[in-house]
């Protein structure tokens, strides 16, 4: 007898615990909207791999596959100092940060900050002197210009060193448990030019570059429509556009690349980055990045006017803009719709934003009229001291940096094996990079603080499934 009410008694217990589960799975599945995994419509591919973000959007003609084909070559390509056998790829540096694109952006991902005194590996050094140029771009410093350059040719001076310590911030949670941040702290050693105490300092690693050329096809109303300067709506969230200096257009326009929004196309922060990271001449940087005194930089052969042609240029531009995003992954799955919606209660979302949609390009009519999830509204929000680099750029004050794209977030660490976010790379895990938000994300950061572990493992799943 006894054992028959024992029977019974597990078994009601049973049952209503399913009887719960099931209306909590059925409680999370009714936030599911047909089709939120497709960040890109159908111009995602569904990839796992490490190669995640290196796949072309579908449609490409045969020639545009060609020239994807050709600007990826060139975007892994190693390239050398002139004069060279390879005149195609001569003419890196002088002076330079790396040596191919990919050094910075591993398999189109993210780079790592510096660790244990080694030399850049994705990661660079903006320096600038207080104050702005009339078109408000950075003063450079005198003997550098506005970016150490660490490596060299042979028998060229390089720039300078960049080191970094970490100091341990540590904290608890109101249920608890405990968290550890670091500090970063830079500094410079065998600066080669001239004493670099003082200068503005921003430090940077590389982002993952999927969907660059759905970002360049937004029109400029899709990123004024976030825009409140001044927190007209009340919510404490106040992004505002930086507004840049347009080579080709020889006039100010919206920027929308970059960590501080700083660029206002892909060709120009494609060429940009030739320039600044490899040395080598475009276009749009016709002179060798050698400022006085570097006269041995100054007196290198180059390798050739430009160094980096029109062709090779638009080729490895197409590349970037056609590289797919990855669409989510485990989208249906209860832990990460129940995290989606912690995430907009939080208000996450009001920066992170979505749908958005393209309008011309002049790349390819494959990305015109796409709905976009980017989880950006790419303007420039105050992130807090704790943050900041005290370092302006056009209109981006000190404090203030470009939301960044969340899409692809979740396969960093199978595309590049870390997990190392925010600017700087100093947070060592999604949660990390959300404790580290201030500003105008202080509240956000203050409500997730105040969730339950289980809640807080389960807007990360979210994450993790972008």
């Amino acid at each position: 007898m006894r054992k028959t009410l024992l029977y019974v008694f597990i078994t009601c217990l049973t049952l209503i615990s399913c009887s719960t589960d099931d209306a909590n799975s059925y409680e999370a599945q009714s936030l599911y909207e047909e089709g939120e995994e497709l960040l890109t419509g159908s111009l995602g591919v569904n990839a796992t791999s490490s190669a995640a973000f290196g796949f072309e959007i579908r449609g490409l003609s045969i020639q545009q596959l060609g020239r994807f084909s050709t600007g990826n070559s060139l975007f892994s390509r190693i390239w050398v100092s002139a004069p060279a056998s390879t005149t195609a790829r001569d003419g890196l540096g002088p002076t330079f940060n790396a040596r191919s694109c990919t050094k910075c952006h591993f398999k189109d991902g993210r780079g790592s900050p510096p660790e244990n005194g080694t030399s850049s590996n994705g990661f660079l050094m903006r320096i600038s002197l207080p104050g702005q140029n009339a078109n408000g771009s950075a003063i450079p410093v005198p003997g550098y210009g506005t970016q150490i350059q660490d490596l060299s040719n042979f028998g060229i001076p390089f720039e300078a060193r960049v080191q970094v310590t970490y100091e341990s911030v540590t904290g608890t949670y109101p249920d608890g448990n405990s968290y550890t941040l670091r500090r970063p702290t830079y500094s410079f050693t065998e600066a080669q030019f001239g004493n670099l105490n003082g200068v503005l300092a921003s430090p940077r690693v590389g982002t993952q570059t999927i969907g660059l050329g759905l970002i360049s096809a937004l029109p400029d109303s899709e990123l004024l429509r976030f825009a409140d300067e001044f927190d007209a709506n009340g919510d404490g969230i106040s992004g505002r556009p930086n507004r840049v200096w347009n080579i080709r257009a020889n006039a100010t326009t919206l920027g929308r690349f970059g960590w501080k929004a700083n660029s206002p196309t892909l060709e120009q922060q494609v060429a940009g980055a030739f320039h600044g990271d490899m040395g080598l001449t475009s276009a749009l940087f016709l002179e060798n990045n050698c400022p006085s005194p570097q006269q041995d930089c100054q007196d290198a052969i180059n390798g050739g006017t430009p160094e980096v042609t029109d062709t090779q240029l638009e080729s490895v531009v197409l590349y970037q803009a056609t590289l797919a995003v990855p669409n989510r992954r485990n989208a249906k799955e209860d832990n990460v719709l129940l995290g989606k919606q912690l995430f907009n209660t939080l208000n996450c979302i009001g920066c992170h934003a979505i749908n958005q949609t393209t309008a011309s390009s002049s790349i390819t009519s494959l990305l015109e009229g796409v709905t976009i999830k980017p989880y950006s509204d790419f303007l420039l929000h105050d992130m807090g001291e704790g943050l900041a680099d005290n370092r302006p750029d056009f209109l981006a004050t000190g404090r203030e940096w470009r939301t960044q794209p969340l899409w692809g977030i979740g396969l960093i660490e199978t595309v590049n094996n870390h997990t190392f976010f925010l600017h700087d790379g100093r947070a060592r895990s999604l949660e990390e990079a959300i404790l580290w938000h201030g500003g105008e994300a202080e509240q956000s950061k203050n409500d997730f603080k105040n969730l339950t572990a289980t809640e807080r493992n389960t807007l990360l799943a979210f994450l993790n499934s972008l």
